[in-house]
Protein backbone atom coordinates (compact mmCIF):
# COMPACT_ATOMS: atom_id res chain seq x y z
CA UNK A 1 0.00 0.00 0.00
CA UNK A 2 1.34 3.13 -1.49
CA UNK A 3 1.10 6.27 1.39
CA UNK A 4 -0.45 9.54 -0.75
CA UNK A 5 3.13 11.30 -0.60
CA UNK A 6 5.09 8.56 -2.32
CA UNK A 7 1.85 7.74 -4.92
CA UNK A 8 2.88 11.65 -5.87
CA UNK A 9 7.00 10.97 -5.95
CA UNK A 10 7.73 13.13 -3.42
CA UNK A 11 10.43 11.90 -0.37
CA UNK A 12 8.71 11.03 2.84
CA UNK A 13 11.30 12.44 5.33
CA UNK A 14 9.09 12.36 8.49
CA UNK A 15 9.98 9.04 9.45
CA UNK A 16 13.61 9.77 10.30
CA UNK A 17 12.48 12.02 12.91
CA UNK A 18 11.80 8.60 14.95
CA UNK A 19 15.92 7.95 15.10
CA UNK A 20 16.49 10.84 17.02
CA UNK A 21 13.26 10.42 19.42
CA UNK A 22 14.23 6.90 19.74
CA UNK A 23 18.18 7.37 20.63
CA UNK A 24 16.49 10.20 23.22
CA UNK A 25 14.68 8.00 24.84
CA UNK A 26 17.23 5.03 25.46
CA UNK A 27 19.73 7.57 26.55
CA UNK A 28 17.07 9.04 29.12
CA UNK A 29 16.63 5.48 29.90
CA UNK A 30 19.94 4.54 30.91
CA UNK A 31 20.86 7.92 32.03
CA UNK A 32 17.71 7.55 34.85
CA UNK A 33 19.07 3.67 35.62
CA UNK A 34 22.50 5.03 35.90
CA UNK A 35 21.82 7.84 38.31
CA UNK A 36 20.37 5.68 39.87
CA UNK A 37 22.52 3.32 40.44
CA UNK A 38 25.20 5.63 41.21
CA UNK A 39 22.72 7.32 44.17
CA UNK A 40 22.45 4.08 45.95
CA UNK A 41 25.60 3.21 45.92
CA UNK A 42 26.54 5.83 47.53
CA UNK A 43 24.58 5.33 49.95
CA UNK A 44 25.94 2.18 50.81
CA UNK A 45 29.10 2.59 50.35
CA UNK A 46 30.20 5.91 51.41
CA UNK A 47 33.72 7.42 51.40
CA UNK A 48 35.65 7.16 53.84
CA UNK A 49 37.75 9.93 55.30
CA UNK A 50 41.00 8.32 55.77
Amino acid sequence: MLLASEAAGSTVWHFWLAVPIVLGAIAAVVAVVAGYVISVSRTRYPKSDS
